[in-house]
């Protein structure tokens, strides 16, 4: 079983002190709606609403970014990144692309004996 990356959009993680520093991370993902949620999305378009085949691509495209994240710092030796950001771009006409990076690091539970 892998173990769990600790993954947070701020610079500490409360209960946890950074032990060490590994360096930048990130984790990619590119995506496309595909035929039939690009005429899901058109449809969308003219009749207005929420844009759920889009929403749908671009969650699993986090999904997928943040998991190749994870398994990129666990690559690393780390077992969190801390300071993560997000951006999605589209490019072309319907290519979703999710990026996520942060700083992979080392922590030990504060409560944890120094070794």
């Amino acid at each position: 079983m892998e173990r769990e990356v600790i993954v947070t959009t701020t610079p500490e993680i409360p209960g946890y002190k950074v032990t060490k520093v590994i360096g930048f991370v990130h984790g990619s993902s590119v995506r496309t709606r595909g035929i039939g949620g690009k005429i899901i999305a058109g449809i969308e378009a003219i009749v207005g609403g929420r844009g759920t085949a889009y929403l749908h691509e671009l969650e699993k495209a986090r999904e997928e970014a943040i998991n190749h994240l994870k398994s990129k710092a666990r690559q690393m030796g780390a077992n969190a990144v801390i300071g993560v950001d997000v951006e999605t771009t589209e490019i072309l006409e319907g290519f979703i692309i999710v990026t996520a990076y942060g700083t992979a690091v080392v922590v030990k539970p504060e409560s944890e004996p120094a070794q």
